[in-house]
């Protein structure tokens, strides 16, 4: 029998993809620091992401003893696990980051995977949260979104 998650615990799945964001952000901007634009752009993202981890483990603490009905047994665990197991998370050391990201394209490609996923999972998210907690995840989407746009737009501008 599968173990059914909770919001709680949902929500630190959450808090942990927002983590690796923000770490994958720093490790960006280091790797580009003498790309000052895109050196910037990358520690603002660190920063916001780092802002979004304290907005959810606040919205944790609120539903940490909550429950949800599910439409059928496991409904939620298989849609969570699909959004979780994604390549985009799995660990990476600074050696495997100078490997895999050798170009500035390289790294906004990678963040815009990022902030796609985390609309992708904020979104599945919401439907689960009472409307505190889903007007706090209609914001930070919102923000996601701006986040995608920023990269785009650093993209364009690195592409001449």
């Amino acid at each position: 029998m599968s173990k059914i998650l909770q919001p709680g615990e949902i929500v630190e799945i959450g808090i942990e993809k927002e983590r690796k964001r923000r770490d994958f952000y720093a490790l960006a901007a280091e790797r580009f620091k003498d790309k000052t634009p895109l050196a910037e752009l990358f520690g603002k993202l660190r920063d916001w992401e780092e802002s979004h981890i304290e907005r959810f483990t606040a919205i944790r603490d609120t539903v940490a003893h909550a429950t949800y009905a599910e439409s059928y047994g496991g409904e939620m665990e298989a849609y969570m696990q699909a959004v979780v197991e994604s390549e985009l998370y799995r660990e990476m050391t600074p050696e495997e980051f100078a490997g895999i990201i050798k170009t500035p394209a390289d790294a906004l490609d990678k963040g815009i995977g990022f902030e796609k996923d985390a609309i992708l999972f904020f979104s599945g998210l919401s439907g689960f949260l009472d409307e505190k907690g889903q007007a706090v995840v209609k914001k930070l989407i919102a923000e996601e979104q701006q986040h995608m746009l920023f990269l785009f737009e650093m993209k364009k501008e690195l592409a001449g």
